[in-house]
């Protein structure tokens, strides 16, 4: 049942409390969000864009009117309790929907432009179409874009258009935010030669230094390298009083995480998962000395009782209108779910990475293909069960990839699957899916010695101990052929190489139909945990 307006309005009022009693204390309040993902539209309970029939009874989340409502009803509370507020958002808005494929992030920029950003960091995503649209993004902005550990300074595209840090006054009290990006996002991402990414740890330290040394005593790191790294640097770096992160898409279960820094402080770090489901609002009191003395805060669940701006809501159908034909078209029906969770397909086989495998491998067979990989990171949704429509797959494969086929050295099939589960502690997302392909891996051993078993299925169908010299059919997507997701060998040692396939998302739609009627998802073993 979705609750009036002011009833909404009410609830999230009250969890503000009093106002500050005048103290020499200075309280701000960050209402932060992170890793959007082209959501413009509400979503469901697998991230996959909401049906209206669905948002109709309540049974949706999300979506940037709803972020609207959300972010202007506590912003009200919290500054008529006497706050002071950061809105904050900690990147990718860039990449995961028909949105994104169709407006490149335009419509994202707008809305956020209304809703009134302090401040975003770099995302990787958002070099996904390259500098030049980044570029275009920045410059519709009315909110500073920013990164500190990149060099741009030989990409003329993005001179002067994107800030390492900046400072926001209120009053007396001046705060830094610094912005920082994945130092891999060469590796996940097209940012193209002429950005260089720096390690983060080196830049901080320099630049809080001058910071502090300028008299600025208050600083917020706003970062896109996900929780393990954020911790990874609050340990590592003094100054840092609080980071708002994003990246890892983490819902935390201890809201903030606190990690100490070198010089015995406390740093509460924060993210509030991804797909505008979550708004996440932390508030920290610093004391006289500009450190940190208490940090509190929660993450607001946005859904049904939390209802669309009605004018965002508008303005987002009217956008929506020229992809809903699109959208609503059926390629077939699933008997159950497809699993295309993140923690699933970035540590073990999955029902979504067998999906998209079995598919690449179907559509390149005939070439003489025997062998499918690809990264679970490109996997970005799971699929409910009943009617799949196009816009489901796109928001699985949200990144336009197409099809790639060369052929690889079984010694580099080896290779490249030892880097696919060589981060899988962090959940990175260049943990392989396959086809054609069997394989054993063992988390618990050192990293290049974790794969073993490897089997290579033949044309009987029988599967066969892979041969370290002899030469297979590869297919994979342009990106991983590229380089991308640390595959280089894809990129160096590929042979007879063929980038320029049809695109994954028409790979997948066409193998669903061709099975004519309805698709059983499934795992069979074709990858063992050890």
């Amino acid at each position: 049942m979705r609750l009036p307006f002011i009833l909404l309005a009410a609830i999230l009022s009250a969890a503000v409390g009093s106002a500050p009693s005048f103290a020499k204390d200075f309280k701000l309040s960050i209402l932060h969000i992170n890793d959007v993902h082209s959501r413009i539209e509400p979503i469901n309970k697998f991230n996959s864009t909401c049906r209206p029939s669905n948002n109709a009874a309540g049974e949706c989340f999300g979506g940037m009117a709803r972020v609207k409502t959300a972010i202007e009803a506590r912003r009200r509370a919290l500054e008529a309790a006497g706050r002071h507020v950061l809105t904050l958002d900690a990147g990718d808005q860039f990449q995961g929907s028909l949105f994104y494929s169709t407006y490149k992030g335009m419509v994202a920029v707008e809305l956020m432009n209304q809703i009134g950003f302090d401040a975003m960091a770099v995302g990787n995503h958002e070099f996904d179409n390259g500098p030049e649209n980044l570029a275009k993004f920045a410059d519709r902005a009315n909110f500073p874009l920013l990164f500190a550990n990149t060099n741009i300074a030989n990409e003329p595209i993005l001179a002067g258009k994107i800030k390492s840090h900046i400072i926001k006054f209120f009053g007396r009290e001046r705060v830094a935010i610094i912005g920082i990006l994945a130092e891999d996002t060469d590796e996940t991402s097209s940012p193209g030669e002429n950005v260089v990414f720096i390690q983060s740890e080196t830049v901080l330290k320099k630049l809080i230094a001058k910071l502090e040394a300028d008299g600025v005593n208050k600083i917020i790191l706003l970062s896109h390298v996900g929780l393990p790294r954020d911790k990874k640097i609050a340990a590592a770096v003094n100054g840092i009083d609080v980071i708002v992160g994003g990246h890892s898409h983490s819902l935390l279960k201890i809201y903030p995480t606190v990690v100490k820094a070198p010089n015995g402080r406390a740093v509460p770090i924060v993210q509030a998962y991804a797909y505008s489901k979550y708004l996440g609002e932390l508030t920290v009191t610093f004391d006289a000395q500009g450190h940190v003395s208490k940090a509190k805060g929660r993450v607001w669940e946005l859904n049904a009782v939390v209802q669309e701006d009605p004018a965002f809501a508008a303005f987002i159908a009217q956008k929506a209108a020229p992809i809903e034909e699109l959208k609503r078209k059926v390629i077939g029906n699933s008997s159950a779910l497809i699993n295309g969770d993140r923690k699933t397909c970035r540590a073990k086989e999955c029902s979504m990475g067998n999906l998209v495998a079995d598919a690449m491998l179907a559509r390149s067979e005939k070439q003489g293909i025997s062998v499918a990989i690809l990264n679970s990171g490109s996997l970005r949704a799971s699929i409910d069960t009943g009617a799949i429509t196009m816009n489901e797959v796109v928001t699985v494969l949200p990144f336009q990839n197409t099809l790639s086929t060369f052929q690889l050295k079984g010694s580099d099939i080896i290779a490249a699957l030892e880097n696919g589960v060589s981060q899988v502690e962090t959940g990175a997302g260049r943990f392989p899916q396959v086809a054609g392909l069997q394989f054993t891996f063992d988390s618990k051993n050192k990293v290049g010695q974790r794969v073993s078993d490897v089997l290579v299925r033949g044309a009987d169908g029988k599967y066969l101990p892979i041969d370290p010299e002899q030469i297979y059919g590869m297919v994979t997507n342009d990106y991983l052929r590229s380089g991308g997701d640390g595959y280089n060998l894809f990129k160096t040692r590929g042979l007879k190489a063929y980038d320029y396939g049809p695109g994954l998302d028409e790979v997948v739609a066409h193998y669903i139909a061709s099975l004519g009627g309805t698709y059983r998802p499934y795992v069979d073993g074709r990858i063992t945990v050890r």
